[in-house]
């Protein structure tokens, strides 16, 4: 189940965290994966790792920002393995400020990494994706790093939402767009609660940042008691759905948003 056998995968944030965790479990599962990211140091520790498990992986520095750098991961994909069959735009950022707060500069910052670098990697991406699914039975595949927060609102950083929900209708839009342009091409979206990572731990300061307790640990508390499941999420629950809408037992998913949140917005 959910084998990526043979199968290559450029996943953008990936040195650490969901990104980082993703990375390994695709190695693990047979993809050659190119990790993309700025931080150059985490991104090769993790290219070590994989590399110490049997992996195939390379490192491409990576600013989603920036199409140069889009247009040379591409490159390094399809020079190194011989083509592309997954895209994971997986980079973000969160602000956690309340949006009357936020300067413009601020603002411009967080659209850049969470709209425009996944239009940039969807769009950069989409040559060879094409090519590769034009010879694959359930074709390629995009899966967008959305948010709980992108289909619900977001108390603690509506502009954070704001992007999000972007992410989910664009996720959608490319979905119907390659379906009419014959491309095979799937496209869809994964949304996270609360993960226990370096953004995760961001939300809990966010929130007792503007709730005027400064207590982190009373905030992570408050985030707990949302998942009913009983516990905060790990970066590996989540890179098991991105495998999974990554691999071709998801062969008949376009356009769709798979919930990860411990049963968060089934409230």
């Amino acid at each position: 189940m959910n084998r990526l056998d043979g199968k290559v995968a450029l996943i953008s944030g990936a040195a650490r965290g969901i990104g980082g965790a993703t990375a390994k479990l695709m190695a693990e599962a047979g993809a050659a994966v190119v990790i993309g990211d700025v931080l150059a140091d985490k991104a090769k520790e993790t290219v070590k790792e994989i590399e110490a498990s049997g992996g195939k992986t390379v490192f491409v520095p990576l600013d989603v920002t920036s199409e140069k750098d889009w247009a040379g991961a591409v490159a390094v994909a399809t020079k190194q393995f011989g083509k592309l069959d997954i895209l994971v735009n997986n980079a973000g950022l969160f602000l956690g400020r309340d949006f009357e707060d936020v300067t413009l500069d601020e603002w411009n910052k967080l659209v850049a990494v969470n709209l425009t670098g996944v239009w940039l990697g969807t769009k950069v991406c989409t040559a060879a994706l094409k090519a590769a699914g034009a010879n694959s039975k359930h074709g390629s595949a995009i899966v967008n790093l959305a948010s709980v927060a992108g289909l619900v609102g977001s108390q603690l950083d509506p502009l954070y939402s704001m992007t999000k929900g972007g992410v989910t209708l664009f996720t959608k839009s490319t979905a119907l767009s390659y379906g009419r342009k014959g491309y095979k091409i799937r496209v869809n979206s994964i949304h996270p609660g609360v993960i226990e990572t370096d953004m995760g731990n961001q939300t809990f300061v966010a929130r007792a940042t503007q709730t005027g307790s400064n207590d982190t640990e009373a905030a992570r508390s408050v985030a707990l008691k949302t998942h009913p499941i009983g516990r905060l999420g790990q970066p590996e629950d989540i890179a098991s759905g991105i495998c999974f809408l990554a691999s071709d037992d998801a062969g008949f998913m376009t356009g769709s948003a798979l919930v990860v949140d411990g049963g968060l917005t089934a409230q």
